[in-house]
């Protein structure tokens, strides 16, 4: 298939450091180039101290919009025009699009992850469900799903420095949606299986099992894993963690969080195109 640059073509990518590992200018640009859109996505390294002149640059360029990745995603709120009630709640941005000079900001990591899930049959709208961890991560997804429509969230974190912002979270999405939301220390194991017992999804959104430390575990106990609950680990290197091998040798449905990226692109593409990414074509090409 022939793809050129032209006269007309515009311009959007990525910012942040490091960004060279970056599998999102291969998902836009085939994206593109199969449904004849005359645009291009590239990575450009920038890390905070050059976030504004940076912006305000795509911005003159008359960019179609651009994604933010570490460190840049919390900085580049200062350079936008809007903010939308997720990335607000979240406290965080990944997605800018430019609407005639006007720079708004969204965060389609929640998105992402709601989205790999549903795709494996979990309905978010009424369910309670338990989420481990407190990171960018997860906050993402605990604010999608409770703007998605979930009833209660059990949010697990250790009383490290980030406790403290997990119960700002915590507050948010109680005053700010229709969803219940608390927090508990990951270690009160007690409470931990009491909030598993009770949910439909659990999602690891810690670091825990990561590559190369595979033989751990968040979840100390596999008799909390019970049947009907679904797995959820957000971690993507190994493939298979130590928690998801605990849910499946119990007869448990589980995934990784391999899709999320795919997702949150796909949401990103939607927002600065009008138009669905073609899914099943970047997942085959890029994803196995």
């Amino acid at each position: 298939m022939e793809y050129r640059i032209s006269g007309t073509t515009r311009l959007g990518g990525l910012l942040g450091s490091p960004v060279s590992h970056s599998l999102s200018p291969a998902m836009h640009n085939l994206s593109f180039q199969m449904l004849g859109i005359d645009s291009v996505y590239l990575a450009f390294d920038v890390t905070n101290d050059r976030l504004a002149d940076s912006v305000r640059v795509l911005k003159e360029f008359n960019t179609y919009g651009f994604n933010l990745t570490m460190p840049c995603k919390k900085a580049v709120m200062e350079s936008l025009d809007e903010i939308s009630k997720e990335a607000r709640l979240i406290g965080a941005v990944n997605t800018v699009v430019n609407r005639d000079g006007k720079l708004t900001g969204y965060n389609t990591d929640g998105i992402g992850y709601v989205e790999s899930v549903r795709e494996r049959g979990v309905v978010i709208e009424g369910s309670e469900i338990t989420l481990l961890g407190a990171g960018g991560a997860a906050c993402a997804a605990a604010v999608q799903m409770a703007l998605c429509g979930a009833k209660k969230i059990h949010i697990a974190n250790r009383r490290t420095p980030t406790f403290r912002a997990a119960q700002s979270l915590v507050d948010r999405i109680n005053q700010e949606t229709g969803c219940e939301a608390d927090l508990t220390d990951l270690e009160d194991t007690n409470t931990l299986r009491a909030h598993i017992a009770s949910s439909s999804l659990l999602t690891n959104a810690t670091s825990v099992g990561m590559a190369p430390d595979v033989e751990k575990t968040p979840i100390p106990d596999a008799s909390m894993l019970h049947e009907g609950l679904f797995v959820s680990d957000i971690i993507y290197n190994p493939k298979t963690t130590r928690l998801m091998r605990d849910a499946q040798e119990r007869g448990l449905d589980c995934c990784s969080g391999m899709y999320m990226l795919l997702y949150q692109g796909a949401a990103a593409f939607r927002l600065w195109t009008g138009q669905e990414m073609p899914v099943e074509s970047v997942r085959e090409k890029y994803f196995g």
